[in-house]
C-alpha cells in the first residue's frame, strides 16, 4: 500500500491502523513532504508491518546521505524497512533539486552499488573504498559509523519505466518497484522481459528480484465514490502522459498522440482540462477498477503469474483504510 503522509502527526496512527487491517508493508512517498520521516514516527507506533520508501528520489541526494536514513530506518523499524529508490526526471533533478543530472540509469546503478559499499563497512565487512564514474566514497572514520545492525542492511528496490533503467533493478538491486502507469500486456512485453536481461548480466536468476507490481485502485462502496476515484485516476494519468519516459505504456495501447497533446495542454497551464484526453477504456487499462469486492480478483488476473507482490494507490483520492476490504479479499482464497 502506498501511503499518503500529508498530516505527519497523524502517521503513527496511521501506520499503526493498517497493520491491524493486514497490510504486508507500507510506503510512504516523495511528493509535497520528505519521505523518510513518516516511517520514523510509524516505526515506533507499529510492531510488524513492513515500512518502506516508494519512492525516495536518489538523485536529490547522496548515497551517504540515504545511506544513513535507511540505516536508522531499518534500526528503528527491527529490520522491517525497505529502501526503494526512484530517478525522478531531469527537469525535477536540476531545477528544483539543484542536482547533477546524466547517465540515469548508470547513475542509478552505481547508486546502489555505492550503498552496498557503505553499508558493507557499517557492518564491517569490508573497508569503505567506493570509487564509481559519479559517486566517491572512500573516507569512514569511527565518529562516523553508526555501526553494525543485527537485522542486517535494509534491501534496496528501485523504481523504473524504461528499459534500461528496469534493466538496472534485475542487475542490482533486491526488487522492482513498478510504476503506476502500467497494464498486464506492458508488464508481460517490456517489464520482465527487461528484469531478466539485467538479472541475466549480474548471473542473477529473474525469480530473485522481487517485482512489486504498483497497481492504480478506481473502487467505493457508492457511485459518489466512484465517480471521485475514477475522476481523481483519470487527472493523475493525463499528468503522467506529458512525461515522455511514460509514453511507452501509452502507445502500446494506441494513446500515443494523446500524450503529444496533453503535453501541449501542459505547456498552455490548461491541467483542469487535461482528464478529458484520458478515455474511460484507457483508465480501465491501466488501472483496476470496481467494486470492492470484486478488486481483489482484478487485481489477480492483473498479476497472476507475473509477481505475489502487490501495492494499491490512488495518490489523488487516497483512503487507505477503505481498501482494507481489497486487502481482506486478497488474503482469501482466489
Amino acid at each position: 500500500m502506498t501511503v499518503p503522509t500529508d498530516d505527519l502527526a497523524a502517521a503513527g496512527t496511521l501506520f499503526r491502523d493498517l497493520e491491524v487491517l493486514g497490510y504486508d508493508r507500507a510506503f510512504s512517498f516523495e511528493a509535497r513532504h520528505d519521505p523518510f520521516l513518516p516511517l520514523a514516527v510509524a516505526a515506533g507506533a507499529t510492531n510488524s508491518i513492513g515500512l518502506g520508501t516508494a519512492v525516495a528520489i536518489a538523485f536529490a541526494r547522496t548515497p551517504m546521505v540515504v545511506a544513513h536514513a535507511a540505516w536508522d530506518l531499518q534500526s528503528l523499524s527491527g529490520g522491517r524497512f525497505t529502501l526503494g529508490l526512484g530517478s525522478q526526471i531531469r527537469p525535477h533533478v536540476e531545477e528544483r533539486f539543484s542536482m547533477p543530472w546524466s547517465r540515469p540509469a548508470e547513475r542509478m546503478r552505481e547508486f546502489v552499488l555505492a550503498l552496498r559499499s557503505i553499508w558493507a563497512a557499517w557492518q564491517g565487512d569490508a573497508p569503505l573504498d567506493f570509487r564509481g564514474d559519479f559517486y566517491t566514497h572512500t573516507r569512514m572514520v569511527p565518529a562516523f559509523d553508526p555501526g553494525p545492525l543485527p537485522e542486517g542492511p535494509p534491501p534496496v528496490l528501485v523504481g523504473a519505466v524504461g528499459p534500461r533503467m528496469t534493466e538496472v533493478a534485475g542487475e542490482v538491486a533486491d526488487g522492482l518497484l513498478v510504476h503506476p502507469v502500467n497494464t498486464r500486456r506492458s508488464l508481460e512485453e517490456l517489464t520482465l522481459p527487461a528484469v531478466a536481461r539485467g538479472a541475466a548480466r549480474a548471473g542473477r536468476d529473474p525469480s530473485e528480484v522481487e517485482v512489486v507490481c504498483v497497481t492504480i485502485v478506481v473502487t467505493g462502496r457508492t457511485e459518489e465514490e466512484m465517480v471521485r476515484s475514477r475522476e481523481a485516476v483519470r487527472a493523475q494519468l493525463a499528468f503522467y502522459g506529458t512525461t515522455p519516459a511514460y509514453r511507452p505504456v501509452f502507445e502500446l495501447h494506441g494513446m500515443g498522440d494523446a500524450c503529444d497533446e496533453l503535453r501541449r495542454m501542459a505547456r498552455a497551464g490548461r491541467w483542469d482540462e487535461m482528464g478529458g484526453l484520458v478515455d474511460d477504456d484507457f483508465l480501465a487499462t491501466v488501472a483496476v477498477v470496481g467494486e470492492p469486492d470484486r478488486v481483489p480478483d482484478l487485481v489477480r488476473a492483473r498479476v497472476v503469474g507475473i509477481s505475489d507482490s502487490v501495492s494499491l494507490v490512488n495518490n489523488r483520492a487516497p483512503d487507505p483504510l477503505h481498501l482494507a476490504e481489497v486487502v481482506a479479499g486478497l488474503r482469501g482464497p482466489g
